[in-house]
């Protein structure tokens, strides 16, 4: 794919550094999608699919490393920070949040040209995005939008409800065990027992479920974890 076809997502807040960034990639031939926010951004992802995001982490309405977590559940495009923040610990919440680089400002068009190119030879080996709305006999997850809809109507969840439910969409039709629910739903959680899994998963199909006792969208594999249907089901 040469430049003149690859989209590159800039994400940032000061006008003259988008400026900046705007003028360098078009004259290499990119095509640029912009946004100063970082809803916007999230947004622009879903619609436009870019080929590579440049990301900054101070923005006026959603910390940047936020805005990475969310689309790191469903986007597979590769991210680079670009930040005033230098210091290790910043780069290392970056990089664990799942940038695929991080460069600090200011730089030259050289150097982020480079990593670009870097970033774009490991996403040829990468497996496509997902699509980031799932669909299945009347419940919907938005996961860019962080919304879902369970027959027609919007259902609210707690942070902990989404994430759980999150991490089933992104693996619609797989078993999720248990451990691994702990692992990305309780990131913090080393102590979390079965029993709190459990209790999520049967306050999430009290949410979702017509018939929390027979549901049709969780199901459960017994001494393993559980499975969302897929739409291929």
């Amino acid at each position: 794919m040469s430049a003149g076809e690859r989209k590159v997502l800039v994400v940032e807040d000061e006008a003259p550094i988008l400026r900046f960034l705007r003028s360098a990639l078009q004259e290499k031939g990119f095509t640029v999608i912009e946004a100063m926010q970082g809803r916007s951004a999230l947004e622009l992802a879903a619609a436009r699919k870019p080929d590579l995001i440049l990301l900054d982490l101070m923005l006026p309405d959603m910390d940047g490393i936020e805005v990475l977590k969310r689309l790191r559940q469903w986007s597979a495009a590769p991210v680079i920070i670009i930040s005033a923040k230098g210091d290790e610990s910043d780069k290392i919440a970056g990089l664990d949040a799942g940038a695929d680089d991080y460069l600090t400002k200011p730089f030259g068009v050289d150097e982020l040209l480079a990593r670009m190119r870097v970033a774009f030879r490991h996403a040829e080996q990468t497996p496509q995005d997902q699509l980031p709305v799932y669909e299945h006999e009347g419940l919907k997850v938005d996961l860019a939008a962080r919304r879902v809809w369970a027959r027609r109507k919007e259902v609210h969840l707690s942070p902990l409800q989404y994430d759980l439910l999150a991490l089933l969409v992104r693996n619609a039709g797989r078993a999720v065990g248990q451990k691994q629910i702990i692992k990305e739903v309780w990131p913090k959680g080393g102590d979390v027992s079965p029993e709190s899994v459990r209790i999520c998963v049967h306050q999430l199909r009290h949410r979702i479920e017509s018939d929390p006792v027979r549901p049709r969208h969780i199901k459960t594999e017994p001494g393993f974890g559980y499975r969302l249907k897929s739409p291929e089901d």
